[in-house]
């Protein structure tokens, strides 16, 4: 199995480039599935039902959330009903939405788990013990399992990784911002990116208009951010599995932008 995972999608731009490059690389990689984090799909802050529609209509057969779930309030309206939509499953309990779900592809079952870590975001419940459980839970149908680690550190991103080495297929980490380039697979065949990268705009700070973050750092006055303008990038990763016993047998960081072409 192949699967395709776009890094935080934000705002317009993100959602443009989505729209433009999704089928540029179902054409050159073949996915057979396909993974979006979309926490920041609506103008960088949450996401509407009519995104979540049309990130599926484009191939999506499941979204990840993060830290910025609520943003839009709309999702109170629909996140019980999303089927293809995960949120990250250490919020409190009683909250809307699910963690984990477990979706066909092709002829095989994959399970995807979204996790938020701790470390300098809202003290939630322990992301380590919520993915022993729903781990657990989900190798009872599938040994196919995809983990979007939405955390700040890189230090919390890759413990969980060797953590849960060997008993998921793949840890990938979202929220930064920023792609990292220190993919590999761990010797018990789970593979693993600290950050996959934004979707969005590509001369901001990391999505936002920049001269209001700079004038932020310089004054420490508060400023409205807006999203950035211009032209945009796509993060991504691909990521091989072997279908019989769940293991990682490749892994392959994207990036288009104005530095980064796309060749097909």
């Amino acid at each position: 199995m192949r699967i395709l995972f776009i890094g935080d999608v934000y705002g317009k731009t993100g959602r443009e480039m989505v729209e433009q490059y999704l089928p540029k690389l179902k054409d050159s990689y073949h996915p057979d599935a396909i993974i979006i984090n979309a926490e920041n799909a609506a103008h960088g802050k949450g996401i509407t039902k009519k995104i979540y529609n049309r990130l599926t209509e484009l191939g999506a057969d499941m979204l990840t959330m993060g830290n910025h779930t609520w943003d839009n309030r709309e999702i109170f309206e629909f996140i019980d009903d999303a089927k293809r939509m995960v949120r990250p499953a250490n919020f409190p309990e009683g909250t809307p939405g699910t963690g984990l779900r477990i979706i066909p592809i092709n002829k095989v079952r994959m399970a995807v788990i979204n996790i938020q870590g701790r470390v300098f975001l809202p003290a939630i419940d322990d992301p380590f013990r919520t993915a022993d459980r729903l781990v657990a839970d989900a190798r009872e149908k599938t040994p196919i399992i995809f983990v979007d680690i939405h955390a700040e550190t890189t230090s919390e991103k890759l413990a969980l990784g060797r953590y849960l080495d060997g008993r998921v297929s793949a840890v990938i980490g979202t929220h930064t911002h920023v792609q990292t380039a220190d993919e590999r697979i761990f010797p018990g065949g789970t593979a693993y990116l600290s950050d996959a990268g934004m979707t969005g705009p590509y001369n901001g700070i990391i999505g936002v208009e920049r001269t209001a973050v700079v004038r932020r750092f310089l004054t420490s006055m508060p400023v409205r951010f807006e999203s950035e303008e211009g032209p945009g990038q796509l993060s991504a990763v691909i990521v091989d599995i072997d279908e019989q016993n769940g293991k990682a047998t490749h892994i392959e960081r994207l990036l288009i932008n104005d530095d980064h072409p796309f060749f097909e």
